[in-house]
Protein backbone atom coordinates (compact mmCIF):
# COMPACT_ATOMS: atom_id res chain seq x y z
CA UNK A 1 0.00 0.00 0.00
CA UNK A 2 3.03 2.27 -0.09
CA UNK A 3 2.20 3.80 -3.53
CA UNK A 4 -1.27 4.60 -2.53
CA UNK A 5 -1.50 8.07 -1.91
CA UNK A 6 -5.18 8.89 -1.13
CA UNK A 7 -5.36 6.21 1.53
CA UNK A 8 -2.29 7.29 3.04
CA UNK A 9 -3.43 10.48 3.20
CA UNK A 10 -6.67 9.75 4.55
CA UNK A 11 -5.26 7.48 7.20
CA UNK A 12 -3.18 9.90 8.97
CA UNK A 13 -6.02 12.65 8.97
CA UNK A 14 -8.63 9.68 10.40
CA UNK A 15 -6.21 7.24 12.89
CA UNK A 16 -6.01 10.26 15.28
CA UNK A 17 -10.05 11.01 15.32
CA UNK A 18 -10.79 6.92 15.68
CA UNK A 19 -8.35 6.81 18.61
CA UNK A 20 -9.81 9.88 20.07
CA UNK A 21 -13.18 8.51 20.06
CA UNK A 22 -11.68 5.81 21.36
CA UNK A 23 -10.93 7.69 24.74
CA UNK A 24 -13.90 9.67 24.21
CA UNK A 25 -16.15 6.31 24.55
CA UNK A 26 -13.74 5.30 27.30
CA UNK A 27 -14.20 7.89 29.64
CA UNK A 28 -17.74 8.79 28.71
CA UNK A 29 -19.03 5.06 28.77
CA UNK A 30 -20.21 5.32 32.61
CA UNK A 31 -22.52 8.33 32.03
CA UNK A 32 -23.85 6.91 28.42
CA UNK A 33 -23.98 3.73 26.29
CA UNK A 34 -20.34 2.70 25.55
CA UNK A 35 -17.40 1.83 27.94
CA UNK A 36 -14.47 -0.48 28.39
CA UNK A 37 -14.81 -2.80 25.59
CA UNK A 38 -16.24 -0.82 22.61
CA UNK A 39 -13.44 1.93 23.21
CA UNK A 40 -10.94 -1.04 22.93
CA UNK A 41 -12.34 -2.04 19.77
CA UNK A 42 -12.20 0.97 18.31
CA UNK A 43 -8.53 2.03 19.45
CA UNK A 44 -7.19 -1.18 17.98
CA UNK A 45 -9.34 -0.25 15.03
CA UNK A 46 -7.22 2.49 14.68
CA UNK A 47 -3.97 1.09 15.39
CA UNK A 48 -4.78 -2.27 12.98
CA UNK A 49 -6.06 0.98 10.32
CA UNK A 50 -2.46 2.07 10.91
CA UNK A 51 -1.36 -1.45 10.35
CA UNK A 52 -2.71 -2.11 7.15
CA UNK A 53 -1.94 0.97 5.47
CA UNK A 54 1.66 1.59 6.35
CA UNK A 55 2.96 -1.81 7.03
CA UNK A 56 3.18 -4.66 9.74
CA UNK A 57 6.40 -3.81 10.73
CA UNK A 58 5.72 0.18 10.87
CA UNK A 59 3.00 -0.69 13.32
CA UNK A 60 5.60 -2.96 15.05
CA UNK A 61 7.57 0.22 15.59
CA UNK A 62 5.24 2.47 16.81
CA UNK A 63 3.87 -0.42 19.69
CA UNK A 64 5.74 -3.61 19.56
CA UNK A 65 3.65 -7.22 20.38
CA UNK A 66 5.59 -7.25 23.45
CA UNK A 67 4.60 -4.11 24.54
CA UNK A 68 0.85 -4.99 23.86
CA UNK A 69 1.07 -8.54 25.68
CA UNK A 70 2.34 -5.79 29.19
CA UNK A 71 -0.35 -3.78 28.58
CA UNK A 72 -2.72 -6.63 27.62
CA UNK A 73 -2.04 -8.07 31.45
CA UNK A 74 -1.87 -4.92 32.92
CA UNK A 75 -5.31 -4.15 32.03
CA UNK A 76 -6.24 -8.01 33.76
CA UNK A 77 -4.35 -7.16 37.02
CA UNK A 78 -6.52 -3.49 37.11
CA UNK A 79 -9.89 -5.27 36.66
CA UNK A 80 -8.71 -7.90 39.24
CA UNK A 81 -6.96 -5.64 41.50
CA UNK A 82 -10.10 -3.31 42.06
CA UNK A 83 -12.21 -6.67 43.12
CA UNK A 84 -9.76 -8.16 45.60
CA UNK A 85 -9.18 -4.12 46.82
CA UNK A 86 -12.68 -4.07 47.60
CA UNK A 87 -12.12 -7.53 49.36
CA UNK A 88 -10.00 -6.23 51.80
CA UNK A 89 -12.06 -3.20 52.13
CA UNK A 90 -14.18 -6.08 53.65
CA UNK A 91 -17.19 -5.77 50.92
CA UNK A 92 -17.76 -8.29 48.34
CA UNK A 93 -15.28 -8.75 45.08
CA UNK A 94 -16.18 -5.58 42.94
CA UNK A 95 -18.70 -4.13 45.49
CA UNK A 96 -17.89 -0.62 44.44
CA UNK A 97 -19.66 0.95 47.51
CA UNK A 98 -16.24 -0.16 49.81
CA UNK A 99 -14.12 2.26 47.89
CA UNK A 100 -15.53 5.40 49.51
CA UNK A 101 -17.10 4.69 52.61
CA UNK A 102 -18.41 8.20 53.26
CA UNK A 103 -19.76 8.36 49.70
CA UNK A 104 -21.19 5.30 47.95
CA UNK A 105 -22.35 7.17 44.91
CA UNK A 106 -18.28 7.95 44.24
CA UNK A 107 -17.56 4.67 45.15
CA UNK A 108 -19.30 3.57 42.31
CA UNK A 109 -18.04 6.00 40.18
CA UNK A 110 -14.76 5.49 40.84
CA UNK A 111 -14.85 2.09 40.67
CA UNK A 112 -16.56 1.91 37.03
CA UNK A 113 -14.51 4.02 35.36
CA UNK A 114 -11.68 1.94 36.92
CA UNK A 115 -13.02 -1.27 35.91
CA UNK A 116 -14.28 -0.26 32.10
CA UNK A 117 -10.29 1.51 31.70
CA UNK A 118 -8.94 -2.60 32.47
CA UNK A 119 -11.50 -4.11 30.42
CA UNK A 120 -10.94 -1.24 27.57
CA UNK A 121 -6.85 -1.98 28.10
CA UNK A 122 -7.37 -5.33 27.46
CA UNK A 123 -9.80 -5.71 25.33
CA UNK A 124 -7.61 -3.12 22.77
CA UNK A 125 -4.39 -5.51 23.51
CA UNK A 126 -6.10 -8.81 22.83
CA UNK A 127 -7.18 -7.52 19.00
CA UNK A 128 -4.04 -6.11 18.51
CA UNK A 129 -1.99 -9.56 19.74
CA UNK A 130 -4.58 -11.03 17.31
CA UNK A 131 -3.83 -8.94 14.74
CA UNK A 132 -0.16 -9.51 15.33
CA UNK A 133 -0.71 -12.96 15.31
CA UNK A 134 -2.51 -13.37 11.82
CA UNK A 135 -0.49 -11.09 10.12
CA UNK A 136 2.70 -12.60 11.10
CA UNK A 137 1.00 -15.75 10.36
CA UNK A 138 0.99 -14.55 6.63
CA UNK A 139 4.39 -12.84 6.33
CA UNK A 140 5.62 -16.70 7.65
CA UNK A 141 3.51 -18.46 4.45
CA UNK A 142 4.65 -15.51 2.16
CA UNK A 143 8.62 -16.15 3.02
CA UNK A 144 7.97 -19.92 2.82
CA UNK A 145 6.29 -19.62 -1.00
CA UNK A 146 9.23 -17.21 -1.70
CA UNK A 147 11.89 -19.87 -0.36
CA UNK A 148 10.07 -23.01 -1.98
CA UNK A 149 8.57 -21.58 -4.96
CA UNK A 150 4.50 -22.37 -5.73
CA UNK A 151 5.20 -25.88 -4.24
CA UNK A 152 1.05 -26.69 -2.66
CA UNK A 153 2.96 -28.63 0.15
CA UNK A 154 3.84 -25.28 1.73
CA UNK A 155 0.05 -24.17 2.32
Amino acid sequence: MIHHLIPRVLSKLLIPFIVLFGFYVQFHGDFGPGGGFQAGVIVAAGIILYALIYGLDAAETVISPGVVGVIMALGLLLYAGVGVATMALGAEFLNYNALDSHDPVHGQHMGILIIEFGVGVTVAAVMLTIFFKFADRLKLIRDLEQMHGDDEDVR
